[in-house]
């Protein structure tokens, strides 16, 4: 199966493809579009160019796990997204996502500009990778440790 996996931000969305086949996470960069209806029509478009099967958005939990406001907003722009994709989207932890991005970087000897186009595309990554190795390393999944999904409604 193809994922294609998101890490939204208020300004930019970072995009990253993978499958669960080979388990191989490819950065595909990033949209700068503010969240709302100009970052669903570009999301669209990147879905149709693509084609992935389903989708995997970074959930930004606080660090004791509980959903704070910008875990909502993205759950409910979710919601929104799995209307007009019409494809199932998962819901990932994406703590500390941005972290192991800056760590990729950290001896790139990328400038402070290169570093930043790049930080989003790999943050989208990371959720991805951590998505398709859950699915794969547990094997049986318990319903609790499962990540949410949100499916399109029909």
């Amino acid at each position: 199966m193809r994922y294609l996996g998101l890490d939204i931000g208020e300004k930019r969305t970072g995009l990253a493809l993978g499958d669960d086949e080979t388990g191989i996470v490819s950065p595909l960069g990033m949209i700068e579009a503010s969240s709302g209806e100009p970052l669903i029509r570009r999301l669209a478009m990147a879905i149709e160019e693509h084609g992935p099967d389903e989708l995997v958005v970074g959930l930004p939990l606080n660090m004791d796990g509980s959903h704070g406001p910008a875990a909502r907003r993205i759950a409910a722009f979710a919601e929104r997204l799995a209307e007009i994709a019409l494809l199932p989207i998962h819901l990932q932890d994406e703590r500390l996502s941005s972290f192991a991005a800056d760590e990729a970087m950290a001896r790139s000897g990328l400038t402070h500009g290169q570093k930043k186009r790049r930080r989003d595309s790999l943050a989208a990554a990371a959720i991805l990778h951590s998505f398709l190795e859950a699915r794969a390393g547990a094997g049986v999944r318990l319903e609790d440790d499962a990540p949410p999904t949100v499916a399109p409604r029909q």
